[in-house]
């Protein structure tokens, strides 16, 4: 993932864990927060919880790469921590980038696809 798109600052990271809202999974969280800019910026994160130094990195790996391949269809302007859970590391790849997908749609983060209607509800 490319230097602009990622998230650095700590103050940065803690501010949308503190003030963002959130979407949970069985392997991963999703925490996003608006950032007044023209693109999305990632971080990603991994407790001790999940395992040695060795898991952690591949459950952030996991993570980063289920992101990348949705960054196409992330709406911009917006900054998304991933928290790796245990299970990510038992998990099959396509149930990982699926979860990804899944939290990403259910945020509200996704952008419709070129010449897609919007479904909207009569109420």
């Amino acid at each position: 993932m490319r230097r602009r798109y990622r998230l650095r600052a700590h103050e940065r990271f803690e501010q949308v864990r503190r003030q963002g809202q959130s979407r949970h999974g069985r392997f991963l969280l999703i925490v996003y927060l608006p950032n007044e800019l023209p693109y999305s910026r990632f971080g990603f994160t991994a407790s001790r919880r999940v395992g040695k130094a060795v898991q952690r990195n591949r459950a952030r790996r996991l993570m980063r790469e289920a992101m990348r391949l949705q960054m196409a269809a992330i709406a911009p302007g917006w900054d998304i921590v991933c928290i790796a859970r245990p299970a990510i590391l038992e998990a099959p790849w396509p149930e990982v980038q699926a979860e990804c997908r899944r939290l990403l749609e259910q945020a509200g983060l996704l952008q419709p696809a070129p010449g897609m209607i919007p479904v909207v509800s009569a109420g």
